[in-house]
């Protein structure tokens, strides 16, 4: 019952939202790195973030999530507010990282750190390296999800699909609660988007993302790849850019169009099309994680489909 009514909850949030932002004229313009054609309302995202945190209380007070879990995942509330008034007024990229970098550390700590990091052949212990990785990666997380958030649906069905894909494989009603916070979002977002998510989402979602991937592998060390591999959409996409990018000599905070999803819209496909491939391909790693019992051949499988799906969007749009 509580799914159906944090569903409904989302759904009308975003609705009010979505109105309010028209009423005041709260609204993304078309620049040059936009996807999107006519100014549309912003800050959506507000909605997940309110019926997540309310739905992360209920699961606490019925004692449904560790409370290691819950106060790591509590710390986003931080960032959700920061973004939310980055949304509004484009706070500074100083204040924004030195947020980044509070709520990491404040997440890590929530969470006792990163224990480990499985290589195969063998594992690095040393907390001061593996807290280190751990502090980057969840302000790499938080970032590429920003990055990642730019046509109609795409940001929203990739954390729906992470949400399912992290029930079925590790249980957990919090997982169940984000799918629906996301959920009655994204049907307003599904194209054409009648609102966007905006930051006060995306760096959410990134953040909690990061914060499974460092819960579950402190659980099981090999679960670090299970995330990676399912959130290997976004951070293969985000990653090998920057890499294209830094090699060519662009400045890196410079706006830019030349992620592959961004190159997929400008050959011609549509956003519900593009986002279409990038669930089917989701699907793909789900079944690789699922069917691949050594989880570093699956690994490399994972790796391998993704550069054919860069090398796929290459030959529609070259990288420039």
């Amino acid at each position: 019952m509580i799914y159906l009514v944090l569903v409904v909850v989302s759904l009308f949030l975003t609705y009010l939202i979505k109105n309010y932002a028209i009423k005041k004229s709260l609204v993304a313009h078309v620049n040059d790195r936009s996807s999107h054609t006519t100014p549309t309302p912003h800050g959506g995202g507000i909605a997940i973030a309110i019926t997540w945190f309310i739905g992360l209380i209920y699961l606490y007070f019925t004692k449904q999530i560790d409370q290691t879990l819950f106060y790591a995942l509590l710390v986003g509330v931080i960032i959700s507010v920061v973004s939310f008034f980055d949304d509004l007024f484009e706070l500074s990229a100083k204040l924004r990282l030195m947020v980044q970098s509070l709520v990491s550390l404040l997440g890590l700590y929530a969470l006792g750190g990163l224990d480990s990091i499985n290589l195969g052949l063998f594992s690095i212990e040393n907390h001061i390296f593996t807290n280190i990785f751990a502090f980057f990666m969840i302000i790499w997380f938080i970032n590429l999800y920003n990055f990642l958030d730019g046509i109609d649906g795409y940001a929203g069905s990739e954390a729906l699909f992470l949400s399912l894909a992290g029930f079925a494989l590790f249980g957990g009603n919090h997982f169940l609660i984000l799918a629906v916070a996301v959920l009655g979002f994204l049907i307003w977002n599904w194209h054409k988007a009648k609102i966007f998510m905006g930051d006060v989402g995306s760096t959410l979602l990134g953040y909690n993302i990061a914060i499974f991937t460092i819960y579950y592998a402190n659980e099981e060390s090999t679960n670090f790849w299970i995330w990676i591999i399912l959130f290997g959409v976004f951070w293969f996409d985000a990653t090998l850019t920057l890499y294209r990018r830094k090699k060519n000599g662009e400045k890196l905070s410079q706006a830019h169009k030349k992620h592959a999803y961004q190159r997929l819209t400008q050959s011609g496909w549509s956003h519900s099309k593009v986002v279409i491939a990038s669930i089917f391909i989701n699907i793909l790693l789900f079944v690789i994680v699922y069917y691949v019992s050594n989880i570093f051949i699956a690994f490399i499988i994972s790796l391998t489909l993704l550069y054919a799906s860069i090398y796929f969007v290459d030959k529609k749009k070259a990288f420039e």
